[in-house]
């Protein structure tokens, strides 16, 4: 098969992952719960900072175990995992789009395209997490739904895999991902439509003997971890985000003003939108289909409290097949439209930010740039200005291929974009240096503190075998100090003071904040100095 897009797209990732370290704190945080898994031999039983861990299933953490156990412990394994797992989503999209259009080729020829070129969704993509893995469970078990031309009947049992892996992978929410279109079957599916007391009652047993899945990890896990574990794995995790979120409430509109960014570059191209306000009934069964996936997920993660960009990740290849949809069917009804449907909005963009990044150096603009990480961009503003100049002014002069011009310049400039973030932010988000620290730290004894939340964002990378405590306010800071004289808390300062700079033993700055790691005796010491002195 003639697959340009997976190979541009797996240079491109490969290219961009390994520019810079994990990241904190969402690879940080999987990395970490992975090793403190490998170091404990808890297999069954995910921990986190030294308890149990009930965030999420162990599916992906498998998944790094297997290749730690072949090369050794090491970040480049889980990269290379993600990696894959990105063009394996690919592949599903493309054969997804062949079985819903098999009237129309140029679907599954452009929709992986589009898939690739979504800036948010490659950045995400290249972070180790569980949502592209649960990615491709989700377009594994919609591919298992859809008819073959030679089979129209849907394969249940591949279907209760896929179920189950999903369920394996993150938990219940993957029921919401698949059951909507399998529900409503009947609208899109011609066999659903003939035999629908199979469809129902063989897919309810298909659902039911996925989830057996994750039951069955679940009893072993919560054997292993307690009562406890147990109530915050089966019942606090799903009602807590579903109900009243514990972390990351938002409004039920939230995701409305959100979708133009998930779908960028193409929300800069008027093209597109024309081709979705184009759209007629009768709509054939592909798009119900995808107007039975999208639309009523969409509306069930509104309705679910916590909110966040990337919890619709599965649905993004969704996303790309319709727009690839939309643009065949009109060309097919319009082949000559006007050129002002070009992607000219987005070539403006991409100028603005080339000219911008030319113009920080400019004396009078390099003067105002007191903040470090920004004004460490106009070392690096003149080559990157030039890259994103030459990509507006491909995307204007050149005329065929207007699409895979729009695809390829977001692949380019979102590859370009997290080369200057590592070139100049980067140091900002490292722990690495710090983390070497704190390893050194354990090794000599040394207890380590953490005042406000710790994700384990040390733990991963400086291979620390016991746990950071986790400190609330300064009454417990002074406790741990009574406790552990010699320890070290690792503090989160909004600006740096003299007392910083002269008892700190590690000083970085931290997103737009500065992490700061005391001798906890000295860090008392100024608290309450500090305080006397208000």
């Amino acid at each position: 098969m003639a697959t340009p897009w997976l190979w541009c797209w797996l240079v491109a990732a490969l290219v961009a992952i390994f520019q810079h370290g994990p990241m904190p704190m969402y690879s940080t945080r999987t990395l970490s719960v992975a090793w403190e898994m490998w170091e404990r031999q808890s297999f069954i039983v995910p921990y986190l900072n030294g308890l149990p861990y009930s965030e999420k299933p162990p599916l992906l953490l498998w998944l790094i175990h297997l290749g730690w156990a072949v090369g050794g412990v090491g970040d480049v394994w889980p990269r290379l995992l993600e990696v894959l797992l990105g063009g394996l989503q690919l592949v599903l999209l493309w054969k997804l789009a062949q079985r819903l259009f098999p009237q129309r080729p140029e679907v599954a020829r452009t929709a992986p395209w589009i898939l690739a070129a979504f800036s948010f969704g490659f950045l995400f993509g290249l972070q180790v997490m569980y949502e592209v893995l649960l990615a491709n469970c989700v377009l594994a078990a919609l591919l298992c739904l859809t008819p073959k031309p030679e089979r129209e009947a849907p394969r249940f049992g591949w279907f209760a895999l896929a179920v189950g892996l999903g369920l394996l992978t993150k938990g219940p929410v993957m029921f919401l991902h698949v059951a909507f279109p399998f529900l409503l079957g009947p609208l899109w599916h011609p066999w659903a439509r003939r035999e629908r007391r199979q469809w129902y009652v063989r897919g309810a047993i298909a659902l039911l003997v996925g989830s057996l899945l994750l039951v069955a990890w679940v009893l072993l896990a919560t054997g292993a971890g307690g009562e406890a574990y147990r109530q915050r794995l089966v019942v606090h995790q799903t009602a807590g985000r579903v109900v009243d979120a514990f972390a990351h409430a938002e409004p039920f509109w939230w995701y409305i003003p959100l979708l133009p960014v998930l779908i960028f570059p193409f929300a800069l191209w008027p093209r597109m939108w024309v081709a979705l306000a184009s759209l007629r009934r009768p709509f054939e069964d592909g798009l119900r289909f995808l107007f039975a996936w999208l639309g009523p997920v969409l509306l069930g993660f509104s309705l679910v409290s916590g909110k966040q960009a990337y919890y619709p990740l599965p649905e993004y290849g969704g996303f790309a097949l319709l727009i690839a949809a939309s643009l065949v069917l009109l060309h097919e009804r319009r082949p000559s439209t006007s050129r002002w449907l070009g992607p000219w909005p987005l070539a403006l963009a991409y100028a603005i930010c080339g000219a911008v990044l030319i113009a920080l150096r400019l004396p009078t603009l390099h003067a105002r740039l007191e903040h470090a990480q920004l004004a460490s961009l106009v070392s690096y503003g003149l080559p990157f200005g030039v890259l994103f100049l030459l990509i507006a002014a491909t995307l204007v002069l050149l005329r065929r291929g207007e699409l895979f011009r729009v695809a390829g310049a977001g692949l380019i400039a979102v590859v370009a974009a997290n080369g200057l973030f590592t070139l100049t932010l980067w140091p900002a988000y490292d722990f690495n240096p710090v983390a070497a620290m704190l390893s050194k730290a354990e090794a000599s004894g040394q207890p380590i503190a953490n005042l406000e939340s710790n994700d384990g964002q040390y733990t991963f990378l400086g291979r620390l075998t016991q746990p950071v405590t986790q400190l609330h306010g300064m009454q417990d800071v002074r406790r741990w100090a009574e406790d552990h004289p010699d320890g070290l808390i690792i503090t989160y300062p909004k600006r740096l003071t003299e007392l910083d700079h002269a008892h700190a033993v590690y000083i970085q700055p931290f997103r737009g904040i500065w992490l700061a790691v005391w001798p906890v005796q000295a860090f008392v010491e100024a608290q309450s100095k500090g305080a006397l002195t208000n």
